[in-house]
């Protein structure tokens, strides 16, 4: 399978490339500077994409990460962006969510963000996310997929080889934890690209 990883380089977006490339993969790395460890690197930055950029692969994994406050919004413009290119064609969009948007009610009134321990400092991160997530839910004509990690996303964690998979609600593990390592999210990730059982759904993972 051909597959293009957007922001590469990143630390998650490296994990996918690494995970994708372990199971015989075509990878092709989508960076705005630098290298990364794909069979090809493409320097091009997001909103510069076209779609003849990306045509040849089966799926795209959106793995762009902005972390400084006034660049947030551009987590919902990239991904609008990738959707507008991608209308109407069988290319696979798959995208690297966050934890705050997952319900913690049956419900799904009350969200992680919403909780009296949610981190002050992430706040914003988790709205400019969540908001991408609301946007995308309104396409329905790109075939995407939106995978939240668990409430502890740790970049250093073990790589394990097992997860378990929950949906729109924050799902605890065997010891009654929300947790999932980067590479393990790269796992189910990369499941999902070869699997394609959640298309136009958000779901997500936490450790086992």
């Amino acid at each position: 399978m051909k597959i293009a990883v957007i922001g590469a380089n990143g630390k998650q977006g490296s994990l996918l490339v690494k995970e994708a490339m372990s199971r015989g993969h075509e990878v092709t790395g989508f960076v705005r500077s630098g290298e990364s460890v794909a069979n090809k690197t493409i320097v091009k930055d997001v909103f510069d994409v076209k779609y003849d950029d990306i045509k040849d692969y089966e799926v795209i994994i959106d793995a762009l990460g902005f972390w400084a406050e006034e660049d947030l919004p551009l987590h919902g413009k990239s991904l609008m962006h990738l959707c507008n290119i991608l209308e109407n064609k069988e290319n696979r969009l798959l995208v690297v969510g966050g934890a705050g948007s997952l319900y913690v009610n049956p419900e799904h009134t009350v969200q992680v963000i919403d909780g009296p321990d949610f981190p002050e400092m992430f706040k914003p991160l988790a709205m400019a996310q969540g908001k991408a997530l609301e946007d995308l839910r309104k396409v329905d004509n790109v075939k995407w997929t939106f995978l939240s990690p668990a409430a502890d996303f740790r970049a250093d964690g073990e790589r394990t080889g097992e997860y378990k998979l929950g949906g729109e609600e924050l799902t605890l593990n065997a010891n009654g934890e929300s947790v999932i390592s980067y590479a393990d999210y790269a796992i189910a990730m990369i499941d999902e690209a070869e699997n394609a059982n959640y298309i136009g759904k958000r779901f997500s993972v936490v450790s086992k």
